[in-house]
């Protein structure tokens, strides 16, 4: 295989020296000359693998890492890793890139991850003398060489055997460190599934805060509203209770008048009684006189004397009988004239009682018209005010559910229409004061009851307002002086009840 100039794969950590024994370097000279081409063989063991970017290298002798290489060349894959002429591997060094000092070299196999799998003797590079043709040695070098070689069999067979445990144990800790990669994959997985939910749940709860604080606003505006119209109808309703008042001046003047007419009506009463009583003496007298007259005309028949011949006594009686029919005719004027005056004081005195009846009436029904729409707005404020304290807590609890500060919280308010808004969908995973709140915020388009009959009323709340006040105006009527309730059926009843007050 020829060198190329890609890098081999290195490590800069300290190797362990049990990995050696996995690649067997042979015949490896003691020194090699100049300037020729160089064969390195090598056997693979049965344990070891060879992969496509294992290398061989020259190191000098003493090296501390794999990056310390002089040379190196790719090592070639066997086609058959179970034939016996696989495990015999060779590469040839060209003589240009070998070093051309006389140090210390050798020949380690390093595998693709970095790591040395095994290494030859040392050898030199210079040229042949004669000292080393001929190498004499005595029998107790050669005993000792024997010896050295039989030690470093047994060390060969020890590092074997550790390199056997070495690789069942690097295969265990392979597993696993797998097992422990699938668990670590599942893990990831699993973390960014999480991660996932919490920035969707995140972007409803922020999603949902804009919500509660546009809905908030709205309130917000919604009772300023309710607060302006009720301070409207409560200056109204105290328009209105100056007006009562003045109705009630007028009712007392009214009242007052009536007496006065009561008692001139008695007066007359009275002097009708008297006339009546004279108008009595009166027929009396005349009828006294009539028959005084028939005793006297009994008489003048009796003494047969001239019809012709009035005595004084005949003459005066004419007289007062005349005198007596004109006072009766007099008296009778008069009552008739008396008469008339009282039938004229009686129509009225009924009159001043129907108009103070329709004036009380008309006056109590706007009274407890007033009365009911300050009391329904006034609960609608209150329920207002409930409902916005409530938005403001759930508000508050979010932004601090959320570590968030409600003015470091910077958005823009969605131009939506709140009625959408308000039934607006909910919390993702459910809101704990849904139950209050979901109760949530109230919808501008409703659906509430009158608080007498339980009718039902679908609009908005001003609609809603408007119409109650004209549905309660037709339930109920409230006396303006005593506060007591009539059923609008007794209207009848109402009406006298409230002019018995006037009496």
């Amino acid at each position: 295989m020829e060198e190329t100039v890609d890098d081999p794969p290195t490590s800069a950590v300290l190797l362990d020296h049990c990995h050696f024994s996995q690649v067997i370097f042979n015949s490896v000279e003691k020194f090699y000359i100049p300037g020729g081409d160089i064969t390195c063989y090598y056997t693979l063991t049965q344990h070891f693998i060879p992969r496509r970017k294992d290398w061989i290298g020259i190191f000098r002798v003493g090296w501390k890492t794999t990056r310390e290489y002089y040379t190196f060349m790719w090592v070639t894959l066997p086609v058959d890793l179970n034939s016996e002429s696989a495990k015999q591997q060779e590469v040839q060094f060209k003589a240009y890139y070998l070093p051309k000092d006389d140090e210390y070299y050798q020949f380690c196999y390093v595998d693709q991850d970095g790591v040395v799998r095994g290494a030859s003797i040392p050898f030199q590079f210079r040229p042949e003398n004669e000292e080393d043709i001929l190498v004499v040695t005595t029998q107790s070098e050669v005993e000792e060489i024997e010896q050295h070689n039989k030690e470093l069999c047994k060390e060969n067979r020890e590092l074997k055997d550790s390199c056997v445990s070495l690789q069942k144990q690097n295969s265990d800790m392979q597993a696993t460190l797998q097992k422990k990669q699938e668990e670590l994959e599942t893990l990831k997985s699993i973390n960014k599934k999480l991660e996932q939910t919490m920035k969707e749940q995140k972007d409803c709860w922020e999603i949902e805060l804009l919500q509660l604080k546009e809905q908030n606003q709205k309130m917000s505006s919604e009772n300023e509203k309710m607060g302006v119209r009720v301070d409207q109808l409560q200056a109204q309703l105290s328009n209105q209770g100056r007006e009562m008042e003045k109705l009630v001046q007028g009712v007392q003047d009214k009242t007052e008048q009536l007496e006065h007419l009561k008692e001139e009506n008695g007066q007359l009463f009275l002097s009708l009684t008297e006339q009546r009583e004279h108008q009595k003496k009166l027929e009396q007298t005349v009828e006294e006189m009539k028959q005084k007259e028939t005793t006297a005309a009994k008489k003048q028949q009796e003494l047969t004397e001239p019809r012709n011949k009035k005595t004084a006594v005949e003459e005066q009686l004419v007289q007062e009988v005349e005198r007596l029919k004109a006072k009766v005719e007099a008296g009778k004027a008069c009552f008739l004239e008396k008469y008339k005056e009282c039938q004229r004081l009686h129509k009225q005195i009924r009159q001043l009682r129907a108009a103070t009846r329709d004036q009380n009436m008309d006056l109590s029904k706007r009274l407890s018209e007033n009365m009911i729409i300050h009391d329904v707005l006034q609960r609608e404020k209150e329920k207002m005010e409930k409902e916005n304290d409530y938005l403001k807590r759930e508000n508050n609890r979010l932004l601090s559910y959320m570590g968030l500060d409600c003015d470091s919280l910077s958005y823009q308010v969605p131009t939506s229409n709140q009625g959408g808004t308000r039934q607006d969908p909910g919390l993702v995973f459910g809101n704990p004061y849904s139950g209050i709140q979901e109760s949530s915020a109230p919808s501008l388009l409703s659906i509430k009851k009158c608080p007498t009959c339980k009718s039902d009323f679908a609009a908005d709340v001003f609609d809603h307002n408007l119409a109650l006040e004209q549905h309660l105006q037709t339930l109920s009527l409230n006396c303006p002086i005593c506060d007591k309730t009539f059923p609008a059926k007794e209207k009848q009843i109402f009406e006298d009840h409230v002019f018995c007050h006037t009496l």
